[in-house]
């Protein structure tokens, strides 16, 4: 109480101008202020309830001074950790002012497929997950949160999860990005416009898709006993999975935060691109009750507060972004022309095309990149590839080819080539640049020479082509070749793939020093917010390059391989009709 009381005298004394962060006024006297990684947070509430003036930082929120007092010791902010919440486990990541790892911990989901092109996830196991693996990682760096300034969360987008806001229940299970149970609603709405699959794309920035939130939301409204009429009752949230995480992660039933950020708000199909808001005309469409919606907040700012009964009381939760905008966040792809491709379940390069959204001609989508505080939205072109690294667990679980993902790569490269051998991995239709939801995944080109490792061959080019796939759109759309590929993600340590990667593309594959970027980036976002970096040069700075593939393949070579490439894509095409639907269902 003594010091609190010496605080409050100092508070009252008068102001002087503070410009290391964005202008604010703070007392002069004994008190030391500082708005970095810091010592200890004062929570505004406090003052408040003394009658101390408020103030705000850059962000336009409620200022959190950080404090030590001259002579007196306290905790320092050390770290922040990132929620990754993914497509097939969730992870806690510790990170230190560097933008070092310093522990981490992970646990894998279980995936359910009840019927083909179904594709689900138990949202309470993902919620247990993530708060076992928070624990675990402070346990394994022997800290808490005292010494955490901030949290970020990162997710798997489009995968969509309604709950009851009284029980804090799911109602059905979370519907993954994957999956395509929703092709006959989009169908639906797509036949009501004379623009077809592109009805909502000025607004959205998004063709009608399975992909996206907005029609996985119909369908469980539509199919799930009682759903229509609880929405309609107001006792209904959605969220991607990031909303999940923070509503729980905040208190749930008990005051917990319903909110998103733009760049997944941007991938329901129901947020209007250049305003940030829902678009209730698109949500009506759909039947979705504006109700359910989270309220959308920029990638960095202050969502809440950890609850009080959780491992992070009262730490704040001060960064959302998807997870590939995440990764081209932690890659430090700030300025226009910018480029980066992750490399995880799916494949997905996205470029920073600044701040005024940029429509596709050739089979991007549009979207929101990230944005800080009140400043200005920064937009992206994307090109996602649904199928990359559930390729190579498709082969360990469903085929028993490997034992572990990892070993893939010393098979694929027992032999010299694929033996003739292609694999276009189309289980939910084909994403960019081709956007074919009729087409199903097909091995092609077999002869009796073609083994085991062919087939792991041919996996692996796979990414590698659908990438190529990728560039050439975002090329084309930008106007601006991109002359080296910035990569990341777990794929990234096959060294065969990202060789493969720079021969057929033809350009240099950069990988950087952290290639944990998707975690990274959330983390980034979040200790901006709260003054832990000071902005996004301490990204920019931070970055380093950890390795780099040059291409050693002749153009003439590359060209011939990625022609048969484009004949197997053909051979996939066309597949679901009446009799593939009548099986389905």
């Amino acid at each position: 109480m003594e010091i609190l009381e010496q605080l409050y005298r100092a508070l009252h004394q008068p102001l002087i101008p503070f410009t290391a962060f964005g202008g604010n006024q703070v007392p002069e006297s004994n008190w030391e202020v500082r708005l970095g990684p810091s010592i200890k947070v004062l929570d505004l509430e406090v003052r408040q309830r003394q009658g101390l003036p408020s103030q705000t930082n850059r962000l336009g929120e409620p200022l959190r001074v950080t404090t030590k007092w001259k002579g007196l010791s306290m905790t320092e902010k050390k770290y922040v950790i990132a929620i990754d919440q993914g497509t097939t486990s969730s992870r806690a990541i510790l990170f230190d002012h560097d933008g070092s790892i310093v522990a981490m911990n992970q646990l894998e989901h279980t995936n359910y497929t009840p019927k083909p092109g179904w594709v689900e996830h138990d949202p309470e196991e993902i919620w247990a997950n993530v708060r076992s693996v928070v624990g675990g990682v402070l346990a394994e760096a022997e800290t808490n949160r005292h010494e955490v300034a901030a949290i970020g969360i990162t997710n798997q987008r489009e995968t969509a999860v309604v709950w009851d806001k009284t029980t804090g229940k799911p109602i059905y299970n979370a519907i993954v990005w994957q999956d395509t149970r929703t092709q006959k609603i989009c169908d639906r709405l797509a036949a009501d416009s004379e623009l077809g699959t592109d009805r909502y794309k000025d607004k959205v920035g998004l063709p009608l898709a399975t992909y996206f939130s907005g029609p996985k939301i119909a369908w469980i409204l539509e199919n799930v006993p009682g759903a229509r009429e609880k929405a309609e009752a107001g006792d209904l949230l959605f969220g991607n999975t990031d909303s999940w995480v923070l509503w729980n992660i905040t208190g749930g039933v008990d005051g917990g935060v319903h909110a998103t950020d733009v760049t997944n708000a941007s991938r329901t199909m129901l947020m209007n691109l250049d305003t940030l808001s829902w678009n209730e005309e698109i949500a009506a469409d759909m039947g979705i009750p504006m109700s359910m919606l989270p309220e959308i907040k920029p990638s960095a700012s202050i969502f809440g507060y950890g609850r009080k009964n959780g491992l992070l009381v009262d730490t704040p939760i001060a960064g959302i972004l998807g997870d590939q905008q995440a990764a081209t966040f932690g890659q430090a792809c700030f300025n226009k022309g910018q480029a980066k491709n992750t490399y995880g379940t799916g494949c997905f390069m996205l470029m920073n095309t600044g701040t005024t959204p940029v429509p596709s001609k050739n089979g991007l989508l549009t979207t929101v990149c990230y944005q800080i505080g009140d400043q200005p939205a920064v937009y992206a072109l994307e090109g996602s590839i649904a199928v990359a690294g559930s390729l190579v667990q498709w082969l360990r679980d469903n085929l028993g080819l490997i034992a572990n993902s990892r070993d893939i790569e010393e098979l694929a490269a027992s032999v010299e080539d694929n033996g003739g051998a292609y694999f276009v991995p189309a289980f939910s239709g084909l994403f960019a640049p081709y956007w074919r939801p009729d087409a199903r995944g097909a091995l092609v080109g077999l002869t009796r020479y073609v083994n085991k490792a062919h087939i792991a061959r041919a996996v692996e080019e796979s990414t590698a082509y659908q990438t190529l796939d990728v560039l050439q759109a975002m090329n084309a759309d930008s106007g601006v070749p991109l002359t080296e590929i910035k990569v990341d993600g777990g794929m990234t340590k096959d060294r065969l793939l990202m060789q493969f990667q720079a021969d057929v593309a033809g350009v240099p594959v950069v990988r950087p020093k952290v290639i944990e970027t998707t975690a990274l980036g959330a983390a980034y976002a979040a200790g901006i917010a709260v003054g832990f970096w000071s902005g996004t040069q301490d990204v920019v700075d931070n970055w380093a390059e950890g390795a780099r593939w040059e291409p050693a393949m002749e153009q003439e070579h590359r060209e011939r391989l990625y022609r048969l490439w484009k004949k197997a894509v053909s051979k996939t095409l066309d597949w679901v009709d009446a009799d593939v639907d009548a099986e389905v269902e």
